[in-house]
């Protein structure tokens, strides 16, 4: 894949974005922005190089598959998909899972756990790889639904709240530190900036779709003082360039961080990057996704102001946030601060010493749901009593020691209507999330 490079997406020459282990060209530090050194011009796509690269640099490798906590299988599956979502048939999309599954089940590591010990990633979100019928015109491919991938875990940007074979993990930023003394700079930067704007927001309206509350908010950041507005609209955008949007994260206090096409969107990295405290709208842009690399307690790093008090216009987001006081929105930056080392990707070609980063969290987290797995088969035991997967994005939730996921009072955002493919939060809402997402990437290309 790498070598047919050109091949990987229609409209992005990715071969500048896998040279250096996967982060890209260096940016340079024109506008003093960033720091001199450790800064790339990354795509938000890149996670299967690099963390492939990275899993080349990790400590506890083993030849000897007998003794391994957890085996990684180092297949690019969102750099597969991307080569033929748009004008390739099903089976042209489906080929290479297919051969994957088949040669994996074919290996002796596999019959061990049938798979329950493997784990790949894939950078992309989940909705690229789960298409729910054989029809052509469905989107993407089948991976996550294949039996063999039910029992393996998937490692995406974005999971599906109501599937149990996939984990969020971080898109990747800018920064990919290679050693320790570049994350303390930058921390200590963060927190001395004079930051002049109470909010801020970068990004487009979606006027093609009726549930997304952007085009209220850009309203709201034009019509206050102390909001700062990047429009990501048509033509030649400041969105695309990493200096204006960092530099535009680092003045502002709060990062409003609404849903994308789908959930999630790499800006809310960006933003924390910038010791920014995000303003989330729905749970499943930051608190249903990230359980391995964010806090359980939101509140202690970030606000959240449900989607429907924009919608109705229930109070202004401007009154919300300056009720805040000065001494919670110190406390909260410097949580969000200290947050930082474990959301970047370090430079896979060197190893932090003290941190643990977003790779360290994300394969620690695989080694110890494996381990318990295991402990649970010895045990003759079940992690979760009445485990029901269209409610799984709650496990993750839970307290110490419970074993059960009852009412929540998020379940109406994850509500999915029965047989309608267009509601809000079903799956074929989902699928279109997807494929939107990838006519903004064509459009931002043009």
């Amino acid at each position: 894949m790498l070598k047919e490079c050109r091949s990987l997406s229609l409209w992005t020459n990715m071969c500048k974005f896998t040279t250096n282990a996967g982060m890209g060209p260096p940016l340079e530090n024109v506008e003093g922005v960033f720091s001199n050194t450790g800064w790339y011009a990354t795509n938000q796509f890149a996670v299967d190089v690099i963390f492939s690269n990275r899993m080349k640099q990790y400590d506890c490798l083993t030849n000897d598959s007998s003794l391994a906590a957890a085996i990684f299988v180092p297949f690019y599956a969102g750099f597969d998909i991307a080569r033929y979502l748009w004008g390739y048939n099903i089976s042209r999309r489906d080929a290479a899972s297919l051969d994957l599954v088949d040669w994996l089940m074919k290996r002796p590591e596999w019959k061990i756990m049938q798979g329950r010990d493997h784990f790949l990633v894939a950078g992309r979100i989940t909705w690229d790889f789960r298409r729910l019928s054989e029809e052509e015109g469905d989107w993407g491919n089948k991976l996550l639904f294949l039996p063999a991938a039910k029992n393996m875990s998937m490692l995406v940007v974005e999971s599906s709240p109501w599937n149990a074979n996939d984990f969020g993990i971080p898109y990747p930023t800018y920064f990919h530190p290679a050693k320790d003394a570049d994350v303390f700079a930058w921390q200590d930067r963060m927190r001395k900036l004079e930051r002049k704007y109470l909010f801020s927001f970068a990004g487009a309206p979606r006027p093609g779709n009726p549930k997304s509350i952007r085009g209220q908010i850009i309203d709201q950041c034009r019509g206050s003082k102390v909001g700062k507005l990047l429009e990501c609209d048509f033509g030649e955008s400041k969105c695309h360039s990493p200096s204006s949007i960092m530099q535009m994260f680092q003045s502002s206090h709060f990062c409003l961080q609404p849903q994308g096409d789908s959930y999630t969107r790499r800006s809310a990295f960006d933003s924390m990057l910038a010791g920014c405290i995000p303003v989330f709208f729905h749970p499943g842009s930051a608190y249903t996704q990230y359980t391995w690399h964010l806090p359980k307690n939101f509140t202690t790093y970030s606000v959240f102001i449900p989607e429907d008090d924009i919608r109705l216009r229930n109070g202004s987001i401007e009154e919300r946030l300056s009720q805040i006081p000065p001494e919670q929105v110190q406390i909260m930056r410097e949580n969000v601060i200290n947050l930082i080392p474990q959301l970047i990707y370090a430079d896979p070609r060197s190893k932090l010493e003290t941190f643990k980063d977003a790779f360290d969290v994300a394969v620690q987290a695989v080694i110890d749901k494996v381990t318990r797995l295991r402990k649970n088969i010895i045990e003759g035991r079940t992690e979760y009593d009445n485990f029901v997967e269209e409610n799984s994005w709650k496990y993750a939730l839970l307290e110490e020691g419970q074993r059960e996921a009852g009412w929540h009072e998020w379940d109406p955002f994850f509500s999915k209507p029965k047989g309608e493919s267009a509601g809000d939060g079903s799956t074929g809402s989902s699928a279109e999330a997807a494929k939107n997402s990838w006519k903004n990437e064509q459009r931002d290309q043009k």
